[in-house]
């Protein structure tokens, strides 16, 4: 007993106390921890072969814009902390590497060097500089799991504005636009919402839950495969079309309704 407290007195006791409280709390935090920011862990850590392998893609393609070390310059915004979901987002849809600088990067056909691997790799690296939204699991994005009513309500609620009751898309000011979301795919839709592209807002978990941003890809989905019941679709933009069609042709048959009647008066003179 007299050994045991002499070993409690002992001026590193307390330090070797500190160093198993620290290691307690560690452990605890990392069971404890989303899985969003252990899948930030893994990232930054577990895949050295894909940080690496991403680096090296990121000097040779993008730090031209963004840097060396993804800071930023005049030419393109700093890259730390946005996360491998806007990495995704950006390089899968065509809109990185930029061709032009514009007021908006357009979607276009991707890179040549672009494909899964890659764009894994360049996520895993800009994951881990600073963190930041990963890419949704299929499930999160899975159309088949998700409610087509509810999440039209939500996309009336929050999207239409922008991007028009069936995602066609639609003008903003100084020259930018809602893109349409008919080419999306149910990854880069969740990506957009969580990560905020150009003019969009940022979606978090804490404004619109994963469960309901799966119910909003299931609209969007399902409004694709809808045909169009009456005819043509016109875009299907809404009524703007469809009253410029019906204002062009009311026009077109009362002036010639005019002319016929005009032709009619003077024969009979």
């Amino acid at each position: 007993m007299n050994r045991i407290t002499a070993r409690r007195r002992h001026p590193l006791a307390r330090y070797a106390v500190l160093l198993l409280a620290l290691g307690l709390v560690g452990g605890f935090y990392t069971l404890a921890a989303p899985p969003g920011e252990r899948a930030d862990a893994a990232i930054a850590s577990g895949r050295a072969d894909d940080v690496a392998e991403g680096k090296k893609l990121f000097e040779q393609s993008c730090s031209s814009c963004h840097g060396l070390n993804a800071e930023g310059t005049a030419q393109g915004p700093s890259l730390v902390g946005v996360g491998a979901a806007a990495v995704d987002f950006q390089v899968s849809s065509g809109r990185m590497p930029l061709a032009n600088p514009g007021a908006q990067a357009p979607r276009k056909p991707t890179a040549p060097w672009v494909n899964d691997e890659t764009i894994k790799q360049l996520s895993a690296y800009i994951q881990s500089l600073g963190g930041g939204p990963t890419v949704p699991t299929q499930e999160q994005v899975d159309p088949a799991k998700g409610n087509k009513a509810k999440g039209g309500e939500l996309f009336r609620a929050n999207c239409i504005q922008c991007h028009n009751f069936v995602g066609a898309g639609g003008a903003l000011t100084q020259g930018k636009y809602a893109p349409p979301l008919h080419d999306a795919t149910p990854t880069q839709i969740y990506e957009a919402m969580i990560t905020g592209p150009q003019a969009m807002p940022v979606f978090n978990d804490s404004i619109i839950t994963p469960e309901q941003k799966r119910d909003m890809i299931a609209y969007i989905v399902g409004v694709r495969e809808e045909p169009n019941p009456g005819g043509a679709g016109l875009g299907r933009i809404g009524p703007v079309t469809e009253g410029l069609v019906a204002w062009i042709a009311g026009i077109s048959l009362l002036v010639l309704a005019a002319i016929w009647i005009t032709a009619k008066k003077r024969q009979a003179h």
